[in-house]
């Protein structure tokens, strides 16, 4: 009997996912594809019951309204939190990353709201808006490290708690708003702020992602014009071009 495909679930597309994000979908199941390993991407509207076996569920970019129907469909929903219990991989981008925490701002009067609370962070809004190229250094589980290439806009800066550490360290660019930590990470959830969308600029993160999911290391993929596009892109943010 074939193993069962490896659901890669995108949550709210229509509510956040104007920056592209849903790319980020598309990056994790197409690497799974190519390995010869079955995969199926789920879309969840809102409103729609979230499915509770997937193996990683992915947050994008949005607005301030946005933000608040998705925590709180979200919460009513409950099978995100199930998901995550039974040992699933939740990866976050800007607004998304942002809701996972304890508690963020929205509007002109920074009116404070509640997150889903399964990232030790709490986002406010900055003195001023965080918009450009960026550039971190991941250092992975192995111990290696990785440059993580993407563009940011956002106008809250995040705090990390004790519970939750930094997904890099910053090399170009804002990340969480102090130009030195990029994102966060706290067991299985992982949110950071450049789109890209993110995992189609950096493979080796989109890797990480699927083998947390599977438990169990990945055979690398030989896609040299892959690299090439990354090893321009990491050049261009260097020398400050397009």
């Amino acid at each position: 009997m074939s193993a069962a495909p490896v659901k890669i679930v995108l949550l709210y597309q229509s509510l956040l996912g104007i920056y592209g994000d849903h790319g980020n979908a598309v990056v994790l199941t197409k690497r799974l594809k190519w390995r010869g390993i079955d995969a199926e991407l789920i879309s969840v509207d809102p409103g729609d019951p979230v499915p509770a076996d997937g193996a990683v569920y992915l947050l994008g970019g949005g607005e301030d309204t946005a933000q608040i129907t998705a925590v709180n469909q979200l919460r009513a929903d409950g099978a995100l939190f199930s998901a995550l219990d039974d040992g699933a991989v939740l990866f976050a981008v800007c607004a998304g990353y942002q809701i996972c925490g304890h508690s963020f701002t929205i509007g002109a009067r920074d009116e404070v709201i509640e997150g889903l609370g399964v990232l030790d962070v709490e986002t406010r809004r900055g003195p001023e808006r965080a918009v450009g190229e960026s550039l971190s250094r991941w250092t992975r589980p192995d111990g290696a490290t990785s440059l993580i290439t993407g563009f940011e806009n956002h106008g809250g800066w995040t705090t990390l708690g004790s519970d939750a550490t930094p997904l890099a360290a910053v090399e170009k660019g804002w990340g969480n708003g102090d130009s030195t930590t990029e994102g966060a990470v706290q067991g299985r959830v992982i949110g950071a702020y450049p789109h890209g969308p993110i995992l189609a600029r950096n493979p080796e993160l989109a890797d990480h992602l699927l083998e947390q999911a599977l438990g169990r290391s990945l055979d690398p993929l030989d896609l040299p014009e892959i690299e090439a596009l990354r090893t321009r892109r990491v050049s261009a943010v260097r020398e400050g071009r397009p």
